[in-house]
């Protein structure tokens, strides 16, 4: 058995190449413990802020805690996410999520690791998409 304490992991900036506006992350476990590949964190939207496009290869599921948000997969439509929606994205599948242009959103995030990544990052998303479910 292992308890992570609160506070033991420091909260770190979403990077600019893989997010638009302000986010946070905060990590639950970042590192699997063999067998197990899943990893775990709280994210943060500020107002206006989102992922890029991406895609998980083995899938992610999100579990809205706070705010409102978006969520969009590639050539669907873009859906308002609210606190106790759960999201699951299917492996490989394209999309993107982020809070309102008004309203903060956090989310857990819970995804696992195939060769030791959880995802790979696409494009930005456009103002013009973003705007689409606004």
């Amino acid at each position: 058995m292992e308890i992570v304490r609160i506070g033991s992991q420091p909260s770190v900036k979403g990077l600019v190449e893989r997010y638009t506006g302000t986010v946070r992350i905060d990590p639950l476990f970042l590192t699997p413990l063999d067998p197990s590949r899943v990893t775990s964190a709280n994210v943060t939207f500020e107002p206006g802020a989102r992922t890029a496009w991406h895609i998980h290869p083995l899938g992610q599921t999100l579990i809205v805690t706070a705010g409102c948000g978006l969520v969009q997969r590639a050539g669907g439509p873009v859906e308002q996410i609210r606190p106790g929606d759960v999201v699951r994205i299917a492996p490989g599948e394209k999309h993107w999520h982020g809070a309102t242009a008004t309203t903060a959103m956090s989310h857990t995030a819970i995804q696992e690791q195939l060769d030791g990544s959880t995802a790979a990052w696409l494009e930005h998303v456009t103002d013009e998409e973003y705007q689409a479910g606004q």
